[in-house]
């Protein structure tokens, strides 16, 4: 579920270092956590799509995976973003 140009501009406008800041971990977990959100609700009315259970299943790993960056490389970075997002810790 790709995500609609204003959304995207929107999360990058809020989560950005600085202006033009697209690659920081904060911008692209917050494009990440919006993404999954829209793919959970898409496979609880499809329950039978194995292809969006997948994509679901490697979005949530690459997510972890710069979440777990995030928190070794910059503490305070890190728990600003849980706070923000609801994240688990």
């Amino acid at each position: 579920m790709a995500l609609i140009k204003d959304e995207k501009a929107e999360i990058i406008k809020k989560f950005s270092q600085q202006k033009g800041d697209t690659g920081s971990p904060e911008v692209q977990v917050a494009l990440l956590s919006k993404e999954i959100e829209k793919l959970q609700g898409h496979l609880e009315l499809n329950k039978h799509d194995v292809p969006g259970k997948r994509g679901l299943l490697a979005k949530l790993a690459k997510r972890r995976r710069l979440v777990r960056y995030l928190s070794v490389h910059s503490t305070d970075r890190y728990q600003k973003l849980i706070k923000e997002l609801n994240l688990k810790k």
